[in-house]
């Protein structure tokens, strides 16, 4: 089982069933699973902002939490403004936030959200922040991401998955 099965068993074994996504070429075997399986309705947006948005309003009404899947760090960064809203509203969201290619990260640093920056600016506006450093720790980190979102009347789970 590779990172991206054990992810996915975990969140849809947890109950989450609708994944709101602007995903990118880093989270694309997640997109893979998701489109094996009919446990979980993909909601594709167009950027990342309605991303979080739905995210929150769809959270708020079905009274459990949905998943966002974001293209790395500035896709993160372009939903911000809604998961602080997310957040104050107590709503529970889980973000798969796929990281850089790992080939990429020594090029340019400063200029790209690697390198732990990520994790750095997660922690802005998530309760529960994880980085996933293997493919290994995706299906436990994903099951953490969900009982920490769903902790009181809701939180803000963020998880970097690795490429």
């Amino acid at each position: 089982m590779n990172g991206a099965q054990a992810l996915f068993r975990a969140l849809t074994g947890a109950g989450l069933d609708t994944c709101f996504a602007n995903p990118g070429t880093s989270e694309m075997q997640l997109v893979y699973e998701i489109g094996l399986s009919d446990n979980v309705r993909p909601v594709l947006c167009l950027q990342e902002n309605v991303v979080t948005g739905a995210a929150d309003g769809y959270a708020r009404m079905a009274g459990k939490p949905a998943f966002t899947l974001l293209h790395v760090g500035s896709g993160f960064a372009n939903g911000i403004a809604n998961l602080h809203n997310a957040g104050r509203g107590n709503t529970p969201v889980v973000n798969i936030v796929g990281a850089n290619a790992a080939y990429h990260q020594p090029n340019y640093p400063e200029h790209e959200l690697i390198g732990g920056k990520i994790t750095e600016l997660a922690r802005a506006v998530s309760h529960w922040t994880r980085e996933a450093k293997s493919a290994a720790e995706m299906g436990l980190l994903g099951a953490e991401a969900v009982s920490q979102a769903a902790i009181g009347c809701g939180r803000i789970s963020t998880l970097i998955a690795p490429t």
